[in-house]
């Protein structure tokens, strides 16, 4: 008997390497708020995006005169004029240009996985799309939540969830994994109102108290975009 493709799920960043192995293609989650932006970005005409772990990377590019976007526990480092807030995107101001960015979470997750095959950008905003283009590759997935700062979080691993519910429902793939399952309940559990089950989560307060309540309903309304970015040297581009 032919096995299937599997599809796992990693909660945070620090377990990553117990999971870099025999998985073709990585999705990295970070709904509030560094994927959520990275796809608004392109969604927006943003060309390119380098994604980088340190604020001292960043104030390097801002030097160069590149377009620097930085955050760290939900709020604009000073200096920086950017964020991670998808509204911060809705325009038409980088269109074309590169955009460079680093947060508290997401692209530390996504720089962890330097050095995977390939590296897919997954959100609420491009579930449906992702999710077909990975059916259509049927190859082994894992699935990486940023987590808050290497601890679990419930919207990451909620989208996860929702991501391995569509691949397993496809009859393509399958898993072995307690995580997978796990969040797959999570998913089950939220899906018809993801606001309202994440109200007691912890960045879901965190933003609150930054009146960020428009960020957070944004980043989980699912399927705003077909975009799907993937990592190519050190850039993330869009997938044509």
């Amino acid at each position: 008997m032919i096995s299937k493709p599997k599809v796992e799920i990693c909660f945070t960043p620090n377990l990553f390497p117990l999971y870099a192995e025999g998985f073709d293609i990585v999705v990295a989650i970070d709904v509030l708020r560094a994927t959520s932006v990275i796809c608004t970005a392109f969604q927006y005409g943003v060309n390119k995006i380098i994604p980088v772990s340190s604020i001292n990377e960043a104030d390097d590019y801002l030097k160069k005169g590149y377009h620097v976007a930085a955050e760290r526990k939900g709020e604009i480092v000073r200096g920086f004029n950017l964020g991670n807030s998808p509204r911060s995107y809705m325009n038409d101001n980088l269109m074309g240009k590169t955009l460079v960015l680093t947060t508290t979470n997401g692209t530390k997750a996504i720089n962890v996985t330097d050095k995977s095959k390939q590296l897919l950008i997954g959100s609420f905003l491009n579930l449906d799309a992702l999710c077909k283009y990975l059916i259509d590759l049927n190859k082994n997935v894992l699935l990486l939540g940023s987590g808050w700062q290497n601890k679990f979080c419930l919207e990451d691993s909620i989208c996860a969830g929702a991501i391995s519910d569509q691949l397993l429902n496809s009859k393509k793939f399958e898993t072995s994994n307690d995580s997978t399952v796990a969040a797959r309940y999570l998913f089950l559990s939220a899906k018809s109102n993801y606001f309202g089950f994440l109200k007691a989560s912890s960045h879901r307060k965190r933003l609150k108290k930054l009146n960020l309540n428009e960020d957070i309903k944004y980043c989980l309304t699912p399927n705003q975009t077909d975009v799907i970015p993937f990592r190519e040297d050190n850039y993330l581009k869009l997938l044509t």
